[in-house]
């Protein structure tokens, strides 16, 4: 099933590529064999062409089609506006302290978010850090008690094993 759909993937691809192939270089083929092809240089040189006529009117100038838009020296622009007047009556270096100022604002405003941030990281890690406090001192002491429950094994074995002994001297034949 994989090979017959792998060989009819690749089957449609070369038709796809052939199709576009001709989609490209189609017309320009049709136009050769319209004209003819033409080996000599001679007889494609002697192809002239008629000189163009053009009595076309000479292009509108901006002047002539907006006047309005020539006039770019607008005086009184804004000058009702009592903020854009107070803007643009500020000095260069006025504008400069002011962004300054801003810049300033947003650094001091960044570095509060980072350390709120930072906070809340040594927080979260203080308590994960606790917890696994918690979880090696319940893991030493299930160790502990694990290793003192194989030593009272070993010695109940050892028990058992002796009255086995005892037993089997005094008679007692097992299971």
């Amino acid at each position: 099933m994989t090979r017959r759909s792998g060989s009819c993937i690749r089957i449609c691809l070369v038709t796809f590529a052939i199709v576009s192939a001709l989609c490209v270089s189609g017309p320009a083929i049709y136009w050769k064999f319209k004209k003819g092809f033409s080996f000599n240089k001679s007889s494609s040189s002697s192809v002239v062409c008629n000189p163009c006529v053009c009595d076309c009117p000479p292009p509108l100038s901006l002047l002539k089609l907006a006047p309005g838009l020539a006039n770019l020296s607008v005086t009184d622009c804004g000058k009702d506006d009592p903020d854009l007047k107070e803007e643009m009556e500020k000095q260069f270096v006025d504008l400069l302290s002011e962004e300054l100022k801003l810049q300033e604002t947003v650094g001091d405003e960044h570095m509060r978010h980072m350390n709120i941030t930072f906070g809340e990281a040594r927080r979260v890690a203080a308590q994960y850090q606790k917890e696994a406090e918690k979880c090696n001192t319940a893991t030493e002491t299930c160790e502990q008690a694990r290793e003192q429950a194989e030593a009272l094994m070993r010695q109940e074995k050892k028990i058992t094993l002796l009255w086995e002994k005892r037993a089997r001297q005094l008679g007692w034949a097992g299971e």
